[in-house]
């Protein structure tokens, strides 16, 4: 009781002054004070949210993801690639110097897989392991249709090489006759080491800056693959020979493998590396840097990849018949063809007749409605279910590799595009390959793209998807969304009745 008694005589002590306080605040209140402080207080705040709006609306906007993604796009602009070129890339599993490359697995799965195998990082080849590689490859005269798969990952193909193998996969064998014989002088179809880069280059690359006259142009049209290159795209630059006699390849894309793709899947030298950083300032100086340099893939990298040990042998002296030539290039699309087959065969020897139709629409640029109808018509068609022999499909991928000779002679057969029965199928593939499709075939065949039931071929659509087939995807596709398409739309639209 003591304690409470003390506090309440200090707590009264304090009292007079909480009076004083109080009677100061009524006489304020009643006087119209508290009424102007608390319009002060409003206009105030006001005052302090328009001027902050005002800021933000005038100040200008600064978005630093956006300016980041707009210097990406700017320099995607500097380095255009194309589908080829980027298919590379994704796939090509091992480095060497700076300079990327496919193994021989990689390249079998960039032709049949569309995603490339699980990895953690590219692997990087020192020169032991280059040197394990070069006694791993066998020689011209042991070739098979199986060296791919038996080299899997000890071997290394360049880019320009891999373009090379896929004009193997798409183009008759006359196309590379003709070019053994344009620069076979002695005429006994040989060509040395040198001469084969020549003619590697004008096979896997574009017909554009040629340093050719026209007649060797024209004949060269029908054996390099259509172009899939950008409008865009950087012209390739003049070749002229080294003091070793190698053929220097200075290509706009082979420049950017062997620089700005250096620093994320390659390795640098410490100095290389800060210099190339100094440098890479804009698109444009980054762009310029790759056309003053001149030293291009195959020049700045004198490396002997698997291809041309196998032709030439490790000292490069060997001379290449065309006779070998034309072996390793059935062994390479009877391996590819291979591989496919067993995909759907399963261990068995024949396919079915739908899945043939599967391998034939692989490729092709289809709506899902209307693959799905090709796929009904096999289905519908009882009668065809008996199986199809890796022989029938091989004969069926010979005669596709002559679809453009095809495509001429039934052009002048039919005139106007007319469809076409399969006797007149028969007689034009006849003609084109020298051999004759199976009678299985023809009827699967135009069952998968007889539309009407009629017994007749839609000619036009043949060709198409079947053009679409051979060229695996790298065929350059027109773009569904943005202004191009826009305009390609309305062409279409003024077109028609």
């Amino acid at each position: 009781m003591a304690t409470v008694a003390c506090v309440s005589r200090r707590v009264s002590s304090y009292a007079r002054y909480f009076r004083d306080v109080t009677r100061v605040y009524a006489s304020w209140r009643v006087n119209g004070g508290f009424e102007r402080f608390r319009k002060g207080t409003e206009l105030l705040v006001a005052a302090s949210v328009t001027f902050l709006l005002a800021q933000q609306c005038l100040r200008p906007k600064v978005v630093h993801a956006l300016k980041l993604r707009k210097r990406e796009d700017d320099l995607q602009k500097a380095v255009r690639l194309t589908t080829r070129e980027r298919r590379f890339i994704k796939f090509a599993s091992v480095a060497y110097d700076g300079q990327l490359y496919m193994t021989p697995q990689d390249f079998l799965d960039s032709v049949i897989d569309a995603e490339p195998r699980p990895r953690f990082k590219r692997r990087v080849l020192t020169d032991q392991e280059l040197e394990v590689m070069r006694n791993s490859t066998s020689s011209l005269r042991h070739g098979s249709s199986h060296m791919f798969r038996n080299l899997r990952d000890k071997g290394i193909i360049s880019y320009t090489e891999y373009l090379f193998l896929l004009s193997i996969l798409t183009k008759p064998k006359t196309g590379f006759q003709i070019a053994f014989n344009m620069f076979d002088t002695d005429g006994n179809e040989r060509v040395d080491k040198t001469e084969f880069l020549v003619i590697r280059r004008l096979l896997g690359g574009s017909m554009k800056e040629r340093d050719l006259d026209e007649l060797s142009k024209r004949a060269l049209r029908a054996i390099i693959a259509p172009s899939e290159e950008n409008p865009c795209m950087a012209k390739l630059r003049e070749t002229r020979p080294t003091k070793s006699n190698e053929i220097t390849s200075n290509s706009y894309m082979e420049k950017i493998f062997s620089h700005a793709w250096r620093g994320r899947h390659g390795c640098e030298t410490k100095e290389e590396l800060e210099q190339l950083q100094e440098r890479q300032k804009t698109p444009e100086e980054i762009q310029g840097q790759f056309i003053d340099d001149d030293q291009g893939l195959q020049r700045r990298h004198a490396v002997d990849t698997t291809l041309m040990i196998h032709f030439f042998g490790k000292d490069g002296t060997n001379e290449l018949r065309y006779e070998d030539f034309r072996r390793f290039m059935e062994n390479l699309q009877h391996e590819i063809l291979e591989l496919e087959f067993h995909e759907f065969s399963k261990g068995h020897d024949t396919i079915n007749e739908l899945d043939f139709a599967k391998i034939l629409l692989r490729y092709t640029y289809l709506e899902p409605d209307e693959y799905d109808k090709y796929l009904d018509r096999m289905l519908d068609r009882a009668d065809l279910h008996i199986g199809i022999t890796f022989e029938e499909f091989r004969r069926f991928y010979q005669f596709l590799n002559n679809l453009d000779d095809f495509s001429i002679a039934m052009r002048m057969y039919t005139l106007a595009d007319h469809p076409i029965s399969k006797d007149e199928f028969q007689r034009a593939v006849k003609i084109c390959t020298g051999s004759m499709l199976s009678t299985h075939i023809i009827d699967t065949v135009f069952a998968l793209f007889d539309e009407d039931g009629d017994g007749q071929l839609s000619y036009k659509e043949f060709i198409a998807i079947m053009k679409d087939r051979l060229h695996r995807g790298f065929k350059s596709q027109l773009r569904n969304e943005g202004w191009e398409a826009f305009k390609y739309c309305v062409k279409q639209e003024m077109k028609a009745p």
